[in-house]
Formats: C-alpha cells, structure tokens, sequence
C-alpha cells in the first residue's frame, strides 16, 4: 500500500473516531430522544412521536410556564407541560385555568381539553417544585392526580422538536 492511501485511511479513521465521539458527547451531555407513549398530551403530541430535548437547558435557565419537559421517575420518564412555577397558586375553576388568580390563554389545548379539564385546587406550588399538566386534561396522569409536585431535579429536559415520524417534524410548543 503507498504511503498516499495509508494517509488517506489514516484520515477517514480519525474523522470517524471525531464523528463517533462528537455523538457520543452530545447525545450524553446535551440532546437526548424519547418516545412519547399514550394520549396525555393530544394534540400537541401524539402516541409514538419520537421527540428530541435538550438535557443541558436547565443547567443555564429556570423551567418556565407553557415549556414541555421530560420528568425522569424511578419507573418510567413523563412528558407534561409546565403548567405552575414554585410559590404559584393554581386553580382550575369552570374549565379555565387561574395561575395567581389570573386567567390563563391556553391555546395549545383543543376545545374538547377545555370542556373536559375539571375542578382543582386552589393549590400552592412548593419551593423548588412545579406543577405540570397533560394537554389531554380528561385522562393525563399529571401534578392534580398521582404525579403530584415535581423537584427541579426531576425535570431532565425540554422537548425541543418531533423528529419522527418525519410527517409530524417541527417544534414542540
């Protein structure tokens, strides 16, 4: 073998050891995927949509309202939205949702969420915790009925976009 091919096989080594590593990096430290299971948060995701999130954000900024996460529990991980921060009060009262006694626009919600988000609280928020929601308010396991407060230290990312199927690709706000 010339010392040109030895060269070039030397290249295509190291660039794929970088490219390999590279991955590695980011898909451990900054961007992971997760498969989103059931209907808890139709519309915005469905049952089987893989989506992307950013496991680094919340290392440089706080949760913030409307933002879905990815919550990591000890059996399984949740996609919910951040519906309360710590020291809110939140309240749903005739299917609108109060956060401080302010009404709330929740667009990302489809008229048959609305009608079937019932009564709750009003609750408040502890320090360093969140309360978060399905967007299928009628049949999500969420901050009002069995998930209950999640800790800072639960929230491992924000779902930043559907990657597939490729049909439903974009954001996920």
């Amino acid at each position: 073998m010339s010392e040109e091919a030895k060269n070039e096989w030397w290249e295509w080594l190291k660039a794929i050891i970088i490219a390999v590593l590279l991955a590695f990096l980011l898909r451990t430290f900054f961007f992971a995927t997760s498969i989103v299971e059931g209907i808890s948060m139709n519309p915005t995701l469905e049952s089987g949509e893989r989506v992307m999130f950013n496991k680094i954000i919340y290392y440089l900024e706080e949760p913030s309202y409307g933002e879905i996460v990815i919550i990591h529990r000890p059996v399984k991980s949740y996609v919910k939205r951040i519906i309360a921060l710590p020291n809110d009060i939140v309240e749903v009262r005739d299917h609108k949702l109060y956060i401080n006694g302010r009404e709330q626009d929740e667009s990302y919600l489809d008229k048959d969420s609305i009608q079937e988000t019932t009564n709750y609280g009003p609750v408040k928020v502890p320090e360093d915790h969140y309360f978060v929601m399905g967007d299928n308010r009628s049949i999500s396991k969420d901050s009002r009925n069995g998930l209950g407060f999640i800790e800072k230290s639960e929230i491992i990312g924000r779902s930043e976009l559907v990657i597939y199927p490729f049909n439903e690709w974009g954001m996920t706000r």
